[in-house]
């Protein structure tokens, strides 16, 4: 039995509306036999919150099994002083990180919300306190650099707009804490205890999820929910090794595989 890496937006769900089948699939994986780590570029949410919100779904889930981007950057800035561009809810999970307004070592973007009429997170001046401090010498990171995710209103901006802006402006380049960095597999696999030839990952964006992968030696499955286009899939330059119709499939997919 294979170790198997679970994205969570656009496969478990989209704005929070369940996809149909999915709390019985992961619960069928299980009695399968398969180690499971549910793995996000989530920013909007506490991992506690997030947790809490998938188990709505009906999907059986412990906080631990649950890696989320705040959580690494808590890990990868422990001890430095950040100017942190993120959401309040995910606070809480940047643990060991001195949060300031000036004199950063660092910088951090997160991401957006759904909620565009409210959200000041990356308005001029937040943006352009951050090029500042960049300027004297601040690093920049972010939680990742995902252009657009899909919501129930349709595909909205994501943060990584504006971390190429930034990038744009300072000439710099940004270190990407969540998907689809090497650090972030290596971490969800460590957790597992699987080297990356036993593992699927299970994904809905061809770039985040099956590039970045890809890359790092794991097999591939892509989902057609969420940001699932196929378009996007006939122009990737890296292909999944397997394409279902959505979670509730994956099951009898990988039995069918393995027989």
């Amino acid at each position: 039995m294979g170790g198997i890496l679970l994205d969570v937006d656009g496969v478990l769900h989209v704005s929070g509306h369940p996809i149909l089948g999915g709390g019985r699939a992961v619960s069928r994986l299980r009695e399968a036999g398969h180690m499971l780590r549910f793995v996000t570029n989530n920013t909007t949410h506490s991992r506690r919150a997030l947790a809490e919100e998938i188990r709505s779904f009906g999907v059986e889930l412990e906080d631990e099994e649950l890696q989320t981007t705040p959580l690494a950057a808590a890990h990868a800035l422990k001890g430095k002083r950040v100017l942190a561009l993120t959401m309040p809810a995910i606070v809480d999970d940047l643990e060991g990180i001195e949060l300031v307004g000036e004199g950063a070592d660092a910088v951090l973007l997160g991401g957006a919300d759904e909620g565009y009429e409210t959200n000041q997170v990356f308005s001029y001046y937040n943006l352009a306190r951050a090029f500042a401090e960049l300027q004297d010498g601040a690093e920049l990171y972010c939680l990742h650099k995902n252009r657009w995710w899909q919501t129930s209103r349709g595909a909205m901006l994501d943060a990584g707009v504006y971390v190429a802006g930034l990038e744009y402006a300072t000439e710099m380049e940004a270190t990407v804490l969540g998907k689809p960095s090497a650090a972030y597999f290596a971490a969800a696999l460590d957790a597992l205890e699987y080297d990356p030839e036993q593992t699927w990952m299970v994904g809905d964006d061809v770039e985040a999820d099956i590039g970045g992968a890809s890359a790092f030696g794991l097999r591939t499955i892509l989902v057609r929910t969420g940001k699932f286009r196929e378009e996007a899939l006939d122009e990737a330059t890296v292909k999944p090794d397997g394409v279902i119709d959505s979670i509730a499939a994956l099951p009898d997919w990988l039995e069918a595989i393995d027989r």
